[in-house]
């Protein structure tokens, strides 16, 4: 193994905790435009032109993030890992369906992903408070993000409660 060219302000313990953080990151993040990536291509049903677009924007932003995750962890002297092979064993997601899929399958599977990682994003927040606060700051700033993503994607959806569907009606006619 090649010692690390890179040095780093953090101290072992730091860079190790940092590092774990960064790394998992780095491996959810290509997962998860992967997954975006698959859906874009193959969903098929009435709200195509809604979901594909929507897709794409999901795979574009996980990338950057990747990128941003991956170029941090080289900035503190970790060898970031996005090999298919590291990738397929380490990921958190939930998967997504091969083939055609209709458009709500696909919303459901993204939705179920952006939680799943949004959730593992969580506790590396908090397992980098005191080890890396630029870390834990770039992984706040990314949560934010995949928050509102997972917000919008769960409202394409989402189904009005019966009670509003009257209120609507009453205020409507």
């Amino acid at each position: 193994m090649t010692p690390t060219p890179i040095t780093t302000a953090l101290d072992a313990e730091q860079q190790r905790i940092a590092g774990k953080a960064l790394q998992g990151t780095v491996v959810d993040l290509i997962d998860l435009s992967l997954i975006a990536k698959q859906a874009h291509w193959n969903v098929i049903g009435p709200h195509f032109l809604a979901v594909h677009p929507s897709l794409d924007e999901l795979a574009t932003v996980t990338r950057n993030f990747t990128d941003e995750a991956a170029e941090r962890a080289t900035a503190i002297g970790v060898s970031p890992d996005g090999r298919g092979a590291t990738v397929a064993a380490d990921a958190g997601t939930t998967g997504s369906a091969a083939g055609w899929t209709p458009d709500t399958e696909v919303v459901e599977t993204i939705v179920a992903n952006l939680a799943a990682v949004i959730e593992r994003f969580r506790a590396r927040i908090e397992s980098t408070e005191k080890a890396d606060p630029v870390t834990q700051d770039l992984l706040i700033g990314i949560t934010a993000r995949l928050e509102q993503l997972h917000w919008m994607w769960q409202a394409q959806s989402a189904q009005p409660s019966a009670q509003r569907r009257r209120l609507g009606q009453l205020l409507s006619g």
